[in-house]
């Protein structure tokens, strides 16, 4: 399942590229809090549900529901509306945003098409977007750089017998959890972040103890031929465990911690999830 979180003007949106359809699926409860800023978008959406509804709407069967990540880390089923049967629910929602988010689905679609033709437009869109953002070209260079050693990893484990989704994420955390001393959510939520993308607002220290504890798990797996969660799980410990030892040592020499609260959320959203 390609679960992503796409990006616009700061607001996080859920989405699914469906292989088989070709197209982009967006959560409707974060397009309509991006829209409308309101507090309880699913209520507005329950409304907007029963106008649709009572007007005779099409676009109202044309909801897919797809299981998405909350903020409480939790999987929950979510409305979701392809582009075209999107941009017609916008229509019913009064917003100063709704035009320039209808320009913005449909570039998305088409670099979406773009990145299958050709992924290293993938790549460049990534390295745009994180300049956009401010972060540094070194810090650029080592999320990269730790991506490529992540698709390694998964690629093994693809190839030996671990399943795609929760199997993937178990050992993420089991990896996780065994270099940094605290799970991916509570790094989440050490970070003050909900639903972005934890390495996205990783220090350049902490990405490189991440890609530290992935390429020595990969290696170990390799070495003892691992396959199925129980064998892949004993490397994910034994490849933390590698990492762990590095930033207790340098912790130790440097008396700084290398898993920090710091991220890259905007002041105001910062200030928003320390005042909540």
């Amino acid at each position: 399942m390609k679960n992503s979180l796409a990006i616009f003007e700061g607001y996080g949106i859920r989405r699914y590229w469906d292989e088989k359809q070709q197209q982009w699926y967006f959560s409707i409860i974060d397009v309509i809090g991006m829209l409308t800023g309101s507090t309880i978008p699913k209520r507005y959406w329950s409304d907007l549900k029963k106008k649709l509804i009572k007007e005779g709407s099409q676009v109202y069967e044309e909801i897919v529901q797809l299981k998405f990540k909350a903020a409480d880390g939790k999987k929950y089923a979510t409305d979701c509306f392809s582009t075209q049967a999107l941009i017609r629910v916008i229509q019913s929602i009064p917003s100063p945003k709704a035009e320039p988010f209808k320009l913005w689905l449909a570039k998305v679609g088409y670099e979406r098409l773009q990145e299958i033709s050709d992924p290293e437009k993938s790549l460049d869109r990534a390295r745009e977007n994180w300049q956009k953002l401010g972060r540094s070209e070194k810090w650029i260079r080592q999320r990269m750089q730790g991506q490529e050693t992540r698709n390694k990893l998964t690629d093994y484990w693809q190839d030996h017998e671990v399943k795609k989704g929760e199997e993937f994420a178990i050992l993420t955390n089991v990896i996780h959890q065994e270099w940094a001393g605290l799970s991916v959510k509570d790094h989440k939520k050490l970070k003050r972040l909900e639903r972005q993308n934890l390495r996205d607002h990783m220090s350049e220290a902490e990405l490189i103890f991440t890609a530290l504890a992935e390429m020595s798990t990969r290696q170990i797996a390799e070495t003892i031929q691992a396959k199925g969660m129980p064998e892949n799980k004993v490397a994910g410990l034994k490849g933390g465990r590698i990492a762990k030892k590095a930033r207790l040592e340098l912790e130790a020499k440097t008396g700084k911690r290398i898993v920090t609260p710091e991220n890259y959320l905007p002041p105001e959203e910062n200030k928003r999830m320390l005042d909540a």
